[in-house]
């Protein structure tokens, strides 16, 4: 469990980074990414390509997650 400190700090941090300077960008994408973006893109009826890499895949969820309203958080 993360204290209220501690998440107040993280968001004022740099934690997301543009996936373009991820240092480890360039490997395929993780387990995770492949499912969620498989999930997204037959919501989104969108082609799925299971051969991009952890910064192609994070730029195409935000993408479909625009598409599809997944990646929308309600305002507080």
């Amino acid at each position: 469990m993360t204290d209220k400190a501690t998440q107040q700090h993280a968001q004022e941090s740099n934690m997301e980074k543009d996936p373009k300077s991820w240092v480890t960008g360039d490997e395929p994408m993780t387990g995770a990414q492949l499912s969620y973006l498989k999930t997204l893109s037959e919501e989104a009826k969108e082609p799925f390509d299971a051969n991009l890499t952890k910064a192609q895949a994070s730029k195409r969820i935000d993408e479909l997650q625009a598409v599809t309203g997944r990646g929308e958080h309600p305002a507080t």
